[in-house]
């Protein structure tokens, strides 16, 4: 559990939170947020987030799935380890240390974004293990989120720029983060004003500044991580936002890469669906559960 200084102040109805420990001295503790009954289902957030991502979601998916949503390494309230990697090998461990040392099997893997990414190599490296994987908008093209807006690019490029990045990286304005959310949504009143908080309150955590400019380096890994898509056996869905921050031909790279995928576009839509259409997810999801 987060130490009392550093409990999220969000509590999603029916969760509770649980840790599995650190590994090795290079894998530290990994948080995760448990509910509900049935077959295993892991969620998989997005960059700069954390598994609260998800509070609109698992409260309609709950009834059909036992739920669990990740804290990815070093984010949200997992343990950050100095000089650690934040490449997709790397987050993708975390992931799969939740499968294997839960032993969880005939798992729906669900991400967004990023978290699409480590859902379909997640399936490519544990195949027997699981059953479905749904992607939404995956984050693996160039540019990534300093598509959303001209801020977005502006406070990116800073971020990752030679040696005045990491301080960039350590002031993060209410003003800028808030508007780099909602530039990932079609419907702007979707992002509350308590999770900005939230998302605050995790940057502010000691060595985060340095988790959060990694992650943003580590884009390069995402987009070579698309060669492992082929290797996916298990059935896989598409979900795209209208209005993602991906274009037609990146969206179509993958389809060919997963030819046998379903594909739902959600009109309207942003890059977040998890904020602005929970219900579309989880009628997918509850329909195949």
């Amino acid at each position: 559990m987060p130490s009392q200084e550093s409990r999220p102040t969000i509590h999603i109805p029916g969760t509770t939170s649980h840790t599995i420990p650190p590994r090795d001295g290079r894998e530290g503790e990994l948080r995760y947020l448990k509910a509900g009954t049935g077959a295993p289902l892991v969620l998989l957030h997005t960059v700069r987030t954390q598994a609260e991502h998800f509070r609109h979601l698992i409260p309609l998916i709950a009834d059909h799935y036992t739920v669990h949503a990740l804290d990815l390494p070093g984010m949200g309230y997992s343990e950050i380890v100095p000089g650690a990697s934040y490449d997709e090998p790397a987050m993708r461990a975390g992931v799969e240390r939740l499968l294997t040392e839960l032993d969880l099997n005939d798992v729906t893997l669900v991400g967004e974004s990023m978290g699409a990414v480590l859902a379909l190599t997640t399936a490519a490296e544990l195949p027997d293990r699981v059953r479905r994987v749904v992607a939404v908008n995956t984050y693996d093209f160039r540019g990534g989120i300093a598509r959303s807006s001209l801020l977005a690019r502006v406070v990116v490029s800073g971020v990752l720029a030679p040696g005045v990045g990491p301080v960039i990286a350590g002031v993060e304005p209410r003003p800028a983060l808030r508007a780099i959310l909602r530039g990932g949504l079609g419907d702007k009143s979707a992002l509350r004003e308590d999770y900005v908080d939230e998302l605050l309150r995790v940057g502010s955590r000691p060595g985060y500044p340095a988790v959060a400019r990694a992650v943003y380096q580590a884009l390069p890994s995402l987009i070579a991580a698309r060669s492992r898509y082929p290797e996916v056996k298990a059935p896989v869905h598409l979900v795209y936002g209208e209005k993602d921050w991906s274009r037609p031909s990146d969206r179509e790279a993958d389809r060919r890469l997963l030819p046998s995928a379903e594909f739902t576009q959600v009109a309207e839509a942003g890059h977040f669906i998890a904020l602005e259409r929970p219900d579309v997810l989880a009628d997918l999801l509850n329909k195949v559960a």
